[in-house]
């Protein structure tokens, strides 16, 4: 600001050299402008002194960053504008902003390894917590997670908004109904509106869809709901009356890894406590000869054991491979090592085996610990062994090398051995039985796109630009089958023949039981490319979604892809609103939303964070 800023506007015409007339307006002006300066240097001198002053350099270090601290905790209303919880058109914004800020609070508080303070905003119904303590009650722990704000740096599509917001709908339908008809069993019957007592957990109260469904609340911003189930879990939860033989494999990925992530992302220590509670309960199916466990265990009696038709009474690779995620995070955040025992042992003793072809085949007898049955695949019974290979080197960050060497070494005999081309150029993959060739994907397959596109990106081996090249032709060929299909539907499994490429021809394989493994790697492939072809494919397995599994009492599967008027299963299954509407969601989201550089998935699309990386890792001290 120059003097002549402060002169009145007739007086600037003198500017140019004319002499400027003597009056008492004149020395007003001199006065005022004496005034002027002397507040200036007032003010000078003050800021001077917050920064330079011996008492505030002693007593905050004396650099702009610690006073900025210093008087943010006076109060949020000091530095932060106030915002409430923004409806445009009556529906409330979803959660993008808060992920920023969520990520710019947690970079504050690395930065200057400070104790975390509440902030509550006075006189409104919102509040922000930088940190939920053990203690916290349950509404501010959700607002932590779903706060709501307003946010003008980001361009917003209008069309990509109202995509989102579909899939926030449908998710609401679905949970509504499941409230009204099914609430606290494990799973609705949408068509007969009453609850599902044919689910993997039977008819016992475990109310698994509740579970399931916590993490993508918070992340639709559908706080109500989220808060409705957050209680039945502080109040209901329980496995003390539950009598029944269940699986060591569905209850960790559902209910454990549901926990977990609630813990992550919230803070709140009965996540915790709940994950570890139900842990203790399977530890007795890891008591066998090899230490590889059994894939049923009663939680009443602790006895455990294997399915009949499973190679003899053997475990099966795709369970007993896919406990290390759930395990290694709950070790690290309980400070108690034998849930990570157990799972390393694991490890270490598949990986002393050896294998016929480089292969793991899917059974393995825990009692002798050889092999059971010749039958390798990436579909179902093997799947997620390969998936979490590869993902617990990511939430390593970068550490478990062991988990890398042996993802690479059994991808590069699936590549040798199961990865085949059809005659017109398809990618896909294969089952072998027996060293021989079974030319069938199944739909459980279709996960193996966005596992092959993400291990293309993070491991950084020789492998990677064909790891990359492999995810993208399957995710195609995994769009091809439902693009065949009457309903745009993917069938449960599709076959390669001299007739048919990528079409179920038994009736047995045809149809859709509301699977997210197809669209799963939709999202990844996104995230990794922000090629829109993939954003095109998920809003049409949206469209087709509501189209023909819609019903009034929610979402049901349907018998017959290939039949636009197919009858429907009568099942909506907990893993619809855990996986397939959450990586949906999160496919027209943006990329800060669950960042895949701080986030894992587990199997049942549960994200748990990643060490060194995600402030939220909440390391037991």
């Amino acid at each position: 600001m120059t003097n002549s800023t402060l002169l009145l506007p007739q007086y600037h015409k003198y500017l140019n050299g004319a002499p400027v007339p003597f009056s008492r307006r004149t020395r007003r002006n001199s006065e005022f402008c004496l005034v002027v300066l002397v507040f200036i240097s007032l003010t000078i001198i003050c800021f001077g002194a917050v920064f330079y002053l011996p008492e505030f350099k002693a007593t905050y270090g004396g650099t702009i960053n610690n006073v900025y601290k210093h008087i943010q905790n006076a109060g949020p209303e000091l530095l932060l504008p106030a915002h409430g919880n923004s409806r445009h058109d009556g529906v409330l914004e979803d959660p993008h902003a808060a992920w920023d800020k969520q990520a710019l609070e947690a970079k504050i508080d690395e930065d200057y390894s400070d104790k975390r303070k509440v902030l509550e905003r006075p006189d409104t119904g919102n509040t922000m917590k930088r940190h939920i303590s053990s203690n916290s009650s349950f509404i501010h722990v959700a607002e932590s997670i779903i706060e709501h704000v307003e946010t003008s740096k980001t361009y917003e599509n209008s069309e990509l908004r109202q995509r989102r917001n579909k899939v926030k709908e449908m998710m609401k339908h679905g949970w509504d109904n499941y409230v009204k008809y099914a609430w606290g069993k494990n799973e609705l019957k949408p068509v007969s509106k009453r609850d599902h007592s044919g689910s993997v957990f039977g008819s016992a109260s475990m109310g698994a869809t509740i579970v399931d469904s916590l993490d993508t609340l918070l992340i639709m911003g559908l706080h109500d709901e989220y808060k409705l189930g957050r209680d039945w879990v502080a109040n209901n939860f329980t496995l003390e009356n539950v009598k029944i033989d269940i699986s060591v494999f569905e209850t960790n990925i559902r209910f454990i890894g549901g926990f977990l992530t609630c813990y992550a992302m919230t803070g709140d220590t009965i996540f915790r406590d709940k994950a570890e509670y139900i842990a203790k309960k399977l530890l007795p199916a890891f008591q066998t000869p090899t230490g590889i466990p059994y894939s049923l265990v009663n939680l009443k009696t602790g006895n455990s054991k294997n399915y009949l038709w499973a190679s003899g009474g053997s475990s099966i690779l795709s369970e007993f491979g896919t406990l290390h995620l759930e395990f290694v995070y709950l070790s690290d955040i309980t400070g108690n090592d034998i849930y990570k025992q157990k799972v390393d042992h694991i490890r270490q003793f598949v990986r002393s085996l050896d294998r016929p072809n480089g292969l793991y085949p899917n059974f393995l007898n825990p009692i002798t610990g050889k092999w059971g049955q010749r039958h390798v695949s990436l579909g179902g019974l093997g799947d997620s062994f390969y998936e979490y290979l590869l993902k617990s080197y990511i939430q390593s960050n970068g550490k478990d090398l062991i988990a890398r060497d042996m993802f690479d070494d059994a991808m590069a005999s699936v590549m040798d051995n199961l990865v085949q081309t059809s005659s017109s150029g398809l990618t896909y993959l294969a089952d072998m039985r027996f060293d021989r060739l079974e030319h069938k994907m199944d739909h459980l397959s279709c996960f193996a796109g966005g596992m092959f596109a993400l291990a293309g990106e993070t491991l950084g081996s020789d492998a990677s630009k064909h790891y990359t090249d492999l995810g993208a032709s399957l995710t195609e060929t995994c769009h091809v089958s439902y693009d065949k299909t009457a309903t745009k539907l993917g069938p449960e499994a599709f076959r390669f023949t001299d007739n048919y490429e990528a079409v179920a021809v038994r009736g047995t394989e045809k149809y859709n039981i509301l699977r997210p493994e197809t669209v799963e790697s939709y999202f990844v492939l996104w995230r990794l490319t922000h090629d829109n072809k993939y954003r095109e494919w998920g809003w049409e397995a949206v469209q087709a979604f509501e189209k023909y599994c819609r019903v009034s009492g929610g979402y049901s599967g349907i018998k017959d892809v290939y039949q636009i008027d197919s009858s429907k299963d009568d099942v909506q299954q907990s893993y619809f609103f855990a996986e397939t509407l959450k990586y949906l969601y999160l496919l027209f989201s943006d990329d800060n939303v669950i960042p895949l550089d701080k986030w894992v998935f587990n199997s049942e699309a549960h994200p748990l964070p990643v060490i060194e990386r995600n402030s939220q890792y909440r390391m037991h001290q």
